[in-house]
C-alpha cells in the first residue's frame, strides 16, 4: 500500500506539468533493505573475485627457504582453478624476502620463491604464457617471506 502511495506521488509530480529542473524524484529504498553495493568493474572486479575464489594472493615460506608447504601448495590449488577458468587473464607473480637479508640476497630468493609458485601454478594445468615472475626481494615492507599472485 505504500509502496502505491508513492508511486502515486512520483506520477502526480511528473504529469503536474513542473520545469524539469524543480523536478526531483525521491530514492526510494524498500524498508528492512540496504542499497546495493556499487558493482566493480574491469579488474578491481576480476581480483576481487580471485581473492573471494582463493582466498588470498599470497604464499609463504620459511625462513631462507623456496620450498613450497602443505599451507602453500593448497592455496595455489584454489588460485590455479580459477586461473583455468580465466585464462584471459595475465598473472605478475611477485617474490618477496625478509627485510634482514642483504639486497642481493633478497633478490635471488625471492626470484626463487616466484619460480617455485610459477612452476607449481603451471604444474596445476595454468598456462604457463599467462604467467610473469620478478623478483621484488624487500622492497615491499611487510611482504616478508611471502609470494604474491596478482591479477593484472
Amino acid at each position: 500500500m505504500r509502496r502505491l502511495m508513492i508511486l502515486a506521488a512520483i506520477a502526480a509530480a511528473s504529469l503536474s506539468g513542473a520545469a524539469p529542473a524543480q523536478r526531483r524524484l525521491p530514492v526510494i529504498i524498500p524498508l528492512g533493505r540496504q542499497p546495493a553495493q556499487p558493482v566493480l568493474q574491469g579488474i578491481d572486479a576480476l581480483r576481487a573475485d580471485f581473492l573471494a575464489r582463493s582466498g588470498t594472493d599470497t604464499v609463504y615460506f620459511g625462513i631462507n627457504s623456496a620450498l613450497l608447504g602443505a599451507p602453500a601448495k593448497a592455496t595455489l590449488a584454489a588460485q590455479a582453478m580459477w586461473l583455468r577458468q580465466h585464462p584471459e587473464v595475465a598473472v605478475r607473480i611477485e617474490g618477496h624476502a625478509d627485510s634482514n637479508d642483504t639486497r642481493d640476497h633478497a633478490l635471488a630468493i625471492g626470484a626463487r620463491r616466484a619460480e617455485e609458485v610459477r612452476q607449481y601454478l603451471v604444474l596445476m594445468g595454468v598456462p604457463a604464457a599467462q604467467l610473469s615472475v620478478t623478483s621484488l626481494g624487500k622492497e615491499r615492507p611487510g611482504a616478508g617471506r611471502a609470494v604474491t599472485v596478482r591479477v593484472q
